[in-house]
Order: C-alpha cells, then structure tokens, then sequence
C-alpha cells in the first residue's frame, strides 16, 4: 500500500554535530516503507568560527543527498516496472506511486497542482471503485469523466485537466510495459470550451489607478496592469531587476506558492521564469521609477524600526511587508478582490490585469507580434488564441480592403443610374 502523505526520500537537515572538531552534518529522509534514516555527513570544516559556512555545506550536502536518492528511486522503479507486485497494485495506488517518482522532475508548482487533482475526485472515485492498474480500461475512465461532468457538475475544462494527468502516469506505466497500452488513449474526453478573458477597458483601469492610491497594492497593481506581468513575476521582481541609469525593468524572478507535502503552502522564490520567453527587458516609466525608489526608501526606514526584529530573508525582493517578510501570492488575490468590491467596481481576476493590458495594447493599434513579447508568450499562437477576438483594428483594415476592392457603393449607383435610364426609355 502506498502511503500518499509520506515523503519518500525527502531530505532534510536534521542537525548539525562535531565529531573530532569537524562539523558533521546529520541528514534525515524516510524510505518507502517509511523507515526513518539519518545519515551523517562531513562538511569537512573545523568547528572554530565555521558554523555559519557548515550549515551551507550541510545545504549542499542535503540536495546532493536527495538527489541520489532520487535517481536510485527511478531505477528501481524501472527494474521493477514488469513484476507482478506493480501490475497487481490499485490504480489509484499507482497514482501516488508514480507522484512520488515524478516529484522531483517536474516543477513544484506543477506538482502541486497534480497531488491536488489526484486528492480531490480522483482518489474518491477510484477509492469507491477499486480497480487494479492492469485490469483499468478506457470504459472504468469514461464512466469516471461522466460522474465529474454530470454529478460533480464540473466544467469540461476542469475534465480535461484529470485527463491529462491520467493519461500522463498511464503513459509512465505503458512505457515502462507495466501496462500492453494506455487505456485513457481511447477515451473520448470533453470538448474544451474556450475562454474569454474579463478585462477592464481604459476608463476602468484609470478609475482602479485612483481607487488604489495609498493602498498594499498600489505599486504592484500599477506594475501589473502597466507591463501585464503575471502575479508570480510581479511578486518575484527584485531590485536587481531595474536599472534606474538606463531605465529598464527585466523580468527574472519569480514567487510562487507550493504544497508538495499536502499540508503546508510554502513560498518559493525562483531565479528564472515560466518559460525563456518570458526573461524580458522592458523600458521603465519614469513615475515608476520614481515610485519604486520612494518604495525603497520606507523599505529602509521600515528595517531600522523593526531592527533585530526585521525578516532578512527577502531582502532582495521589491514587495515585502514592513516586517520584510514577501508579499504572498494569495494575498494579492484576495485584498484585490475586496478593493473592487470596497468600492463597487466590476469583479475581475488580478490576472485579468494581464489582459487588460493586452487589450489596452491592441486598441491602441500595436501589432500583435509586439503585445507576444511584451506579454512573455513562448509563442505567437498563445497571443492570437487570447486576443483575436479582441483585434477589432486588423479586422477593419481587412473589411476596408473587401470594400474597396468590390467597390458596392458604386455599384449601387451605377444600377440607380440603370434604373433610372430605363425608366425614361419607357
């Protein structure tokens, strides 16, 4: 059985201890079988005036660790692939088990977006109806997709989202021959409806600018809507991302929240983005320079006050409380939400700030091409598929070329002048 809240072969540093005057750090992990470990390693530095430097060795040492562990992890699980013992396991057992494996592969963000599919309707379908990994076909997952859509009420889209992680650990399986082939491969799954994006037109998004004025979120609101940044990289900006001398802002950073061990939201700062694409350089407006140096200035007013008291973790980071301590990404979500409701503005997303700016963007006849690497998109498609709907200019200039080119109006008084010659003939 596998236990899905057990953190197979997560490594952390338990302590440090001195052995011979050397600073020796002890690991802790748990196996599989939920065996506790503790192994010990040598940072190799002396215990005099070292400690600050061993807790970054025994850092190295933990990720090093984990790693190894990791690799040890998919092999075995390779070797393993065709014994009875894994063909024989629940499907939803096989679930977690493959989310154990993945874990460290993928994104943390990403995986924790899976472990929250795989905890919600999934392990409570396939929990009330157990069905062995190797006995799964396509009609026990279109069954599964009939009682989400139909009993649950959930939305095709939310469907596909449970499609795709099943059909991606069943691919594991297939791969490894575990299973002869993919069962969710020949399972008819929703027609995915597409998305219109909520967006605040120019008049709005000035209206907003005023209402936030002396808010939290004053400077991160206008970042946003002004540059369309995503909330993780509106968050992630640190003060190494702007050069004031020549007036750039480059996206680099992100902050992001994660729950990979399925009880605690943790913050995660990243020294990279969603995707290439979306590291960019863009020009700095001058008022939000300006408002940006004035935000450093009561950052170090506000890290005298709090003194010793003061979280140096986020340092670095342009949107920190007056304790340092990050701005966190729900509760950016949640007091946007309130300032419109606070002052009886149209509900959107604070990622509907992203749109608006490409909205903004367009109606003002920027090329589309420009709004995909303003906006960070990995690719023209993305941009065209979000915002065709919304390119009222290109659609004019084709309608401008249709009219000029069968020329109706001249048409239409040639055949009133047709008309009316007849009509004298008669």
């Amino acid at each position: 059985m596998v236990t899905e809240n057990l953190q197979v072969n997560k490594v952390s540093v338990s302590c440090l201890q001195v052995r011979n005057g050397i600073y020796q750090a002890v690991l802790e992990y748990y196996d599989e079988n939920g065996k506790r470990h503790l192994p010990w390693r040598s940072t190799g530095l002396k215990e005099r005036g070292n400690k600050k430097q061993a807790l970054v060795v025994a850092e190295q040492l933990r990720e090093k660790l984990e790693k190894e562990l990791q690799l040890k992890t998919l092999d075995k699980a390779e070797t393993n692939s065709n014994t009875n013992n894994t063909t024989d396991i629940l499907f939803i057992e096989y679930l977690f088990y493959w989310l154990k494996i993945v874990q460290h592969t993928i994104e943390s963000s990403t995986f924790t977006s899976y472990r929250q599919i795989a905890n919600n309707h999934i392990k409570q379908y396939f929990t009330e109806h157990p069905i062995k990994l190797k006995d799964l076909e396509p009609i026990h997952i279109q069954n599964f997709y009939n009682v989400l859509m139909e009993e649950y009420n959930l939305c095709a889209n939310t469907v596909i989202h449970h499609h795709a992680l099943i059909r991606k650990c069943l691919d594991y399986a297939f791969k490894m021959n575990v299973i002869m082939s993919n069962p969710a491969d020949k399972v008819q799954r929703p027609k995915k409806v597409q998305f219109i994006n909520s967006f605040y037109n120019e008049s709005e998004l000035n209206k907003l600018f005023e209402i936030s004025k002396n808010d939290s979120l004053e400077l991160i609101i206008l970042i946003t809507a002004f540059y369309g940044l995503r909330r993780s990289e509106v968050l992630g900006l640190q003060w190494d991302s702007f050069d004031f001398e020549n007036k750039t802002i480059t996206i680099k950073h992100t902050i992001t929240i994660t729950n990979t061990d399925g009880n605690n939201r943790k913050i995660e700062g990243k020294d990279r983005t969603k995707n290439k694409s979306s590291y960019r350089t863009l020009p700095l407006f001058d008022d939000i320079a300006n408002m940006l140096l004035d935000a450093k200035e009561k950052q170090q007013s506000f890290k005298k006050a709090f003194g010793n008291s003061y979280i140096k973790k986020y340092l670095n980071y342009v949107f920190v409380k007056p304790d340092g301590n990050i701005v966190r990404p729900d509760y950016v979500t949640q007091h946007f939400s309130i300032l419109l409701d606070k002052n009886n503005m149209r509900h959107i997303r604070f990622h509907d700030l992203r749109h608006s700016c490409a909205s903004l963007l367009l109606a003002k006849n920027i090329p589309m091409k420009s709004i995909q690497e303003w906006l960070g998109h990995s690719n023209f498609s993305t941009t065209a598929n979000l915002y065709a709907h919304l390119d009222s200019n290109s659609k004019k200039i084709s309608a401008s070329v249709l009219e000029d080119t069968f020329k109706l109006t001249d048409k239409k008084k040639e055949n009133e002048e047709n008309n009316s010659s007849s009509s004298n003939d008669i």
